[in-house]
């Protein structure tokens, strides 16, 4: 197989697409000027629990089971994945484009975190979480940052902060 062309200057690849700066931030202390997430849940007991729910987190069960429609350029996601979520009805229906930034799957954690790309109604990054605890308790996180990337997002801010706590609270219970 012949080796990769290296990308020229002025080459955009996928992590050039997003719509903030701050890739990563969810793993750590949020940037400021953005609206903040964090939620967990208990969401099982034991090695099998924690296998099926990483497996189905991976495969973007969480939103698919919290009521959004969702294309994945692959599954198990990974860093690159496109996905594409869309949530609402007829011309309320919201196009969600996404990349997946982060993933991780080990013998006690999984889990992955995607960025906005443009056409998402926000700018920023969540983060979802699964760890098996020592005392085999299967604990789902979820940790996001963001803020308004579209007119109707800035204009409807205070409705987008109860849907993103509604989502968040759906995603919880999904797995």
């Amino acid at each position: 197989m012949p080796p990769r062309p290296t990308p020229g200057p002025g080459y955009r690849g996928p992590m050039d697409e997003l719509t903030y700066d701050e890739v990563g931030a969810t793993a750590g202390d949020m940037p400021a000027g953005y609206h903040h997430v964090r939620a967990r849940r208990v969401i099982g007991q034991g090695r099998g629990d924690f296998e099926r729910a990483a497996d189905r987190l991976l495969a973007g069960e969480a939103q698919r089971r919290a009521g959004a429609r969702v294309d994945a350029s692959e599954t198990p996601f990974r860093v690159g994945t496109r996905v594409t979520m869309r949530l609402g009805l007829g011309i309320l229906s919201f196009r969600i484009p996404c990349l997946v930034v982060w993933t991780e799957r080990t013998a006690t954690s999984a889990g992955f975190a995607y960025g906005t790309l443009p056409g998402h109604p926000e700018r920023g990054e969540e983060r979802f979480t699964l760890t098996l605890r020592e005392s085999g308790e299967v604990v789902f996180e979820i940790a996001a940052f963001s803020r308004p990337g579209r007119w109707f997002t800035h204009v409807g801010a205070p409705l987008g902060r109860l849907v993103q706590a509604w989502m968040t609270r759906r995603y919880l219970r999904a797995l």
